[in-house]
């Protein structure tokens, strides 16, 4: 009895060692019509060719907006100084027309030279101020390592230790990120 139990268990663990869900292929006790299966093999060629075509189409289009992307990246870093390079086409010509002032009528030449370069400079704050450029100009101000660079540091009744007591060239800001330090006399107390 003990090898008809082996026996039997061996059978139970065969059957249950069966993938579930997967069906044994049973003896073709009904012929399949053939014309049934020509139609369904027809049917999911033709779902195969479409979606074939339709995954080209999507990787092409995929691929077009790649390209399309990197073309406009490209032209956005050739250009994007354009609009302010425009703007500074006129600072520029102003520049120009006071070069061309005529030097041997002195005293008016000399007088018409200066309105010009302030009219200029003016021209060019409001061609900065339009791009958000603000200048650094710190003088009497407290010393601020982030915006202000020392250039060196000079005893001073008049102002304050660490604060600035001239600058040697103004700074800028773009979008109040440091486009550039100011360059300032700081003053320090006396010894």
């Amino acid at each position: 009895m003990a090898d008809n139990d082996t026996m039997t268990g061996d059978k139970d663990t065969a059957a249950q060692t069966q993938t579930p869900g997967r069906e044994e292929p049973q003896a073709a006790s009904e012929p399949a019509d053939p014309a049934a299966l020509a139609a369904e093999l027809e049917r999911v060629r033709a779902e195969l060719a479409e979606t074939r075509e339709r995954l080209l189409r999507v990787a092409a289009d995929a691929e077009n907006s790649r390209r399309r992307a990197e073309q406009d990246a490209v032209t956005a870093r050739k250009f994007a100084l354009e609009r302010f390079a425009a703007e500074l086409l006129p600072v520029r010509d102003s520049l120009e027309r006071a070069r061309a002032i005529d030097r041997g009528t002195a005293g008016n030449a000399l007088e018409a030279l200066f309105a010009g370069v302030d009219l200029t400079l003016q021209l060019m704050d409001s061609v900065l101020e339009k791009f958000a450029i603000t200048v650094i100009d710190p003088v009497g101000a407290r010393f601020n390592p982030d915006q202000h660079q020392a250039m060196s540091m000079v005893e001073s009744e008049d102002v304050p230790a660490n604060h600035v007591v001239a600058v040697v060239q103004k700074g800028f800001l773009l979008n109040d990120r440091l486009l550039r330090p100011a360059l300032v006399v700081v003053a320090k107390s006396k010894s």
